[in-house]
C-alpha cells in the first residue's frame, strides 16, 4: 500500500530472492522509495541507498547513473503502482463514487493507525518537494494526478450524469480534500483528519453531486432526511 513501511509488491519479493539484474533493480528501487518517503528526496544520499539496499556503489550506478534517474524510476515503478493500488483500483471496483472515496480513505486511515505513524502521501510528498524546483519531476508526477482525477471524474460522469467539466471539478475537489487531510494527518501524526474528511466527502457526494433521481427521492421524503 501507499503508506506502509514497505511498498514492495509480492512479485518483487519473489524476484528479490533471485540473483539477477531485475532483482537488483527492485532492491534499489525499494530502498530508494522507502528513504524518499522517510527522509525526503533531497536529504537522501546515494550512500544511504546503497546501505539500505545492501548493494555496492558500483551496482547502484550500473543501474542508475544518477540520483535523479533513480528518483524518476521510483516515481514510475513504485509511486505510480502504489497510487493505483490505494486509489485507482478501489475506485474502479467500487459500486459508487461515494463508496470508492470512503473505501480508499478509510483503508489508508486504518493502515496508518496500524503502523503507528504517518509519513504522508508519497505522491504529495515528492510533488511538494520537487515539482516546482525540477521540471523533469513535475513532468513525471503530473500524469499521476491526471490519471487519478480522470478515473474519479469518469466514474462521476457515468454515475451522476454530470458534464465532463463539472465531474473534473468534483474529482479535483476530492483529491485536494484528501491531500489536505493527509497533510494534517502528517502534522498531527493521527489518522483522524483522514477519517473526518472521508465522512464529510461522503456526505457531500451524497448530496451536491447526486443524480436527479436521488434528489427527487430526498425531496419526497423530508422526514427521513431530517432523521438523518
Amino acid at each position: 500500500m501507499l503508506y506502509a513501511p514497505s511498498i514492495m509488491s509480492s512479485a518483487d519479493k519473489t524476484r528479490s530472492r533471485k540473483n539477477d539484474p531485475e532483482s537488483m533493480r527492485a532492491k534499489i528501487l525499494d530502498a530508494a522509495a522507502e528513504l524518499f518517503q522517510a527522509k525526503g528526496y533531497n536529504d537522501t544520499s546515494m550512500q544511504d541507498i546503497t546501505a539500505t539496499a545492501s548493494v555496492t556503489s558500483g551496482a547502484l550506478h550500473h543501474h542508475y547513473a544518477s540520483k535523479k534517474s533513480l528518483g524518476l524510476a521510483v516515481v514510475e515503478h513504485r509511486i505510480a503502482a502504489a497510487l493505483r493500488a490505494a486509489w485507482i483500483e478501489p475506485m474502479l471496483a467500487a459500486p459508487s463514487v461515494e463508496e470508492g472515496v470512503r473505501a480508499s480513505m478509510l483503508a489508508i486511515a486504518a493502515e496508518l493507525r496500524q503502523q503507528g505513524f504517518v509519513r504522508g502521501c508519497p505522491v504529495n510528498n515528492l510533488t511538494i518537494e520537487l515539482a516546482f524546483a525540477d521540471p523533469d519531476f513535475r513532468a513525471a508526477l503530473e500524469p499521476l494526478f491526471a490519471e487519478w482525477r480522470r478515473i474519479i471524474a469518469r466514474k462521476i460522469t457515468a454515475e451522476r450524469k454530470l458534464s465532463a467539466a463539472k465531474a473534473d471539478a468534483a474529482a479535483t475537489f476530492i483529491i485536494s480534500a484528501y491531500s489536505g487531510a493527509m497533510a494534517l494527518a502528517k502534522a498531527e501524526q493521527s489518522s483522524t483528519p483522514l477519517e473526518t474528511t472521508a465522512q464529510l466527502l461522503g456526505q457531500w457526494l451524497s448530496t451536491s453531486t447526486a443524480t436527479p433521481e436521488k434528489r427527487t427521492r430526498r425531496t419526497r421524503n423530508p422526514r427521513r432526511n431530517q432523521a438523518r
